[in-house]
């Protein structure tokens, strides 16, 4: 789990080096003249640059929205997150791990549908790494898990659903919201393990792979067809009952059973027909 580094202000260290600069060359001066003067300056000057070089290795700048990942001889010793120059361990290694937001596109993947048919099916997801200890040392390359994590989510994504839905009630690929819900909380489980949060996924497209798209695009047509012919029908039912209540209640003319059935079905094939209907004029009777 990720925790904070010992750290303090770099300037604050730089401060430091002047001022130990400044005592040293205090100390070599003092020594100058006396019978001791080589062995001190040699010692001092060693010690001084030993200090310094030490020193100089604890050095790191953080950058906005980054953290320095430091180990102390192979030990995690924690995370660096403020920005700014910083002073830790010396001879300690740091890892720069990046904490902004960023997008993965999967390529667009050839799968089944729940229902056998290929489809092909890409997505987004919009993620960032919320622990820089798992990023670092729970996965391999943190960014590369979660490129193959998502291509396998949305792999299983697509078999679990059918491409659109022809029973009401059922979710289809096609419902972007439910899938896109799915498809983000199942990534989440997947990445937690690389300290990785996903805070959004949608897919970008979903198609009909191209051997059945001219099948799939007929039987489309096909449903709308017979769903159009439904409600003319249904409506035009409807417009014909009304047209006999409305004659009967206003005893505008008297129809026997027979010349109801005609009428009924003249209506429908005018109202439920392609083309307009040629009006005929009757000349005779009504029973001639």
């Amino acid at each position: 789990m990720e925790r904070s580094a010992f750290r303090l202000s770099g300037f604050l260290v730089i401060a430091m080096l002047v001022a130990l600069t400044g005592a040293s060359l205090a100390v070599i001066i003092a020594a100058v003249g006396t019978s001791a003067a080589a062995l001190w300056i040699v010692v001092t000057s060693v010690s001084y640059a030993v200090l310094v070089v030490a020193t100089m290795t604890g050095f790191t700048i953080v950058n906005p929205n980054n953290a320095q990942v430091v180990q102390f001889f192979g030990r995690y010793v924690g995370s660096i997150r403020d920005a700014g120059l910083h002073w830790t361990w010396p001879l300690s290694t740091r890892k720069k791990v990046t904490l902004r937001v960023r997008n993965f596109e999967t390529a667009r993947l050839k799968v089944s549908d729940a229902d056998g048919n290929p489809v092909e099916i890409a997505a987004v997801v919009v993620w960032r790494v919320v622990d820089s200890a798992k990023a670092a040392f729970a996965v391999n390359n943190h960014v590369e898990y979660v490129s193959v994590q998502a291509e396998a989510a949305v792999r299983h994504l697509a078999t679990s659903y059918p491409y659109e839905a022809h029973d009401s009630g059922r979710a289809s690929l096609r419902d972007s919201l439910a899938v896109s819900d799915e498809l983000t909380h199942e990534l989440r489980e997947r990445v937690e393990l690389a300290g990785v949060e996903v805070l959004e996924s949608r897919t970008t497209h979903l198609a009909y792979a191209p051997e059945i798209a001219h099948a799939m695009l007929a039987r489309q047509q096909a449903n709308a067809i017979v769903a159009a012919r439904f409600k003319i029908v249904e409506g035009a039912v409807g417009m014909v009952s009304n047209a006999l209540e409305r004659l009967t209640e206003e005893h505008v003319v008297e129809l026997d059973e027979e010349r109801k059935a005609q009428m009924v079905a003249n209506l429908l094939v005018v109202l439920c027909g392609d083309r307009a209907a040629q009006p005929v004029v009757n000349t005779g009777s009504l029973y001639g």
